[in-house]
């Protein structure tokens, strides 16, 4: 029976992916920091769920992934759904570095234990969420943008790296827009998508074994006209997001 950690699986994206895996037959690890949600689920599946608390943002979590894995009884299967933004017009710091921890170390710090255990285990499968909002910079987003576009090269290191070290690692980089989570859910947002058709598109990609996806075909547009837009252009459109 194939195997998958879902870190970030209490909430949106992640929470329903890990229902469609369930659907699916395989065996889940289920992560994220509200114990309640991460109960409900397992209780949904007893038989095929294991659960643990672990905040991406503490030096403790790379073993409590490995933990995890373990309890498990193994992993084929990586998907990190664990990140946080903010609508920050007014600059606020701690919105900025909170975004910096999570977006920028923890998920550093958990993609790359879950990289080092798959290469010493054969092989596997790593699936990101980044966003497409890695592509350009938005102003009112900076912290957001700037660690998606991280997220974006840090990936396509790894893949580099995993070919070259033949680890037998691969990855899929997964770039959704506007997705109507708790996330976004004070801002009005344009082209907001549904999470379960969202949902459905990340887990074909990763069964499928896609190395980047856009979700969705407006989404695959409105980026290449972006990468078109000169810098200079760029700095001077209204876009506020709102």
């Amino acid at each position: 029976m194939k195997r998958i950690i879902i870190m970030g699986a209490t909430s949106g994206i992640g929470l329903e992916v890990a229902r469609l895996f369930l659907e699916a037959g395989w065996l889940v690890g289920a992560a994220g920091r509200r114990v309640a949600s991460l109960e409900a689920l397992h209780a949904t599946a007893p038989e095929q769920i294991i659960t643990s608390r672990i905040d991406i943002t503490k030096p403790e979590a790379d073993q409590q992934l490995l933990d995890l894995i373990n309890r498990l009884g193994g992993m084929d299967l990586y998907f990190h759904a664990s990140g946080i933004g903010y609508y920050n017009p007014d600059l606020d710091a701690e919105k900025e570095l909170s975004t910096l921890r999570t977006n920028g170390e923890g998920f550093v710090r958990m993609i790359r234990t879950a990289y080092s255990y798959l290469a010493a285990h054969g092989g596997g499968r790593i699936g990101a969420i980044s966003s497409i909002a890695g592509t350009k910079g938005l102003g009112m987003a900076p912290a957001y943008s700037a660690t998606k576009r991280m997220q974006n090269c840090y990936l396509d290191a790894l893949a580099q790296r995993a070919r070259l070290e033949k680890s037998g690692v691969r990855i899929t980089d997964i770039r959704p827009g506007f997705v109507r989570t708790a996330l976004l859910a004070d801002r009005p947002y344009p082209m907001l998508m549904q999470v379960e058709p969202v949902a459905r598109a990340i887990f074909r990609a990763l069964l499928k074994g896609r190395r980047s996806v856009i979700i969705d075909t407006r989404y695959r547009l409105l980026v290449t006209l972006w990468r078109w837009i000169p810098r200079w252009l760029w700095e001077r459109l209204p876009i506020k997001n709102s």
